[in-house]
């Protein structure tokens, strides 16, 4: 089991590591000003299932496979970015709406769908294979075999990673769905925004496929 040590030192540095600008918080903040604060927590609950992926695989030995295979890695990071060229194309060709405030919070989430959102927050952190490398690289830094079964405590230090996640991101999503709130009722601003997202989804996109093991 974690000790208060432990997790007086671990969780702190997740919670500057989730304020570190990344692919994963600058997803959160565009599909909340496009999509509203909603959207946002169900990318930001998206995410940290995938986050729960990364740590089960680091727990049960898998991550290392990506650390081991080329072939494994670049798979994973490929269909990440054709991902992100899929929500880019999707971003470009979105048309303007006339939406008044109510509208906005109560049917941008739910047009894109509840469940797309949340699907688009675990394929976003699953694909990157950095995020398992970089578990496999993190975790075990704070475990130690003397307190008992490893696995546990790298599931228990998963969880602090997803409470860290939620608090911070959560955060983002609540302040950019705002904004976002307030831009959509112009259409010059939805299209801006909508221009915007997709630039931010290829760069994201070239990011992934280029990065290396």
């Amino acid at each position: 089991m974690l000790t208060l040590d432990v997790i007086a030192l671990f969780f702190p540095l997740c919670i500057l590591l989730a304020l570190t600008p990344g692919p994963d918080n600058i997803f959160v903040l565009t599909q909340s000003a496009l999509n509203g604060k909603l959207a946002g927590i169900l990318v930001v609950l998206g995410l940290c299932t995938g986050v729960l992926v990364h740590t089960t695989a680091v727990a049960l030995g898998v991550a290392a496979i990506f650390k081991a295979s080329p072939t494994a890695f670049n798979v994973l990071k490929i269909i990440g970015a054709l991902y992100l060229l899929y929500l880019a194309w999707g971003a470009f060709r979105a048309k303007t709406e006339n939406i008044t405030v109510d509208q906005h919070k109560q049917n941008r989430a739910q047009k894109v769908g509840y469940f797309k959102l949340y699907q688009r927050g675990i394929i976003m952190n699953v694909t990157n294979p950095k995020v398992s490398i970089f578990f496999l690289s993190f975790l075990p830094q704070f475990a130690d075999p003397t307190r008992g079964s490893m696995s546990l405590q790298m599931i228990q230090l998963g969880g602090f990673f997803i409470l860290s996640t939620i608090l911070v991101f959560g955060g983002i999503a609540f302040l950019a769905g705002a904004v976002g709130e307030y831009l959509q009722r112009s259409s010059k601003a939805q299209t801006i925004m909508n221009k915007t997202a997709g630039v931010v989804f290829i760069a994201l996109a070239i990011k992934l496929a280029t990065i290396q093991q």
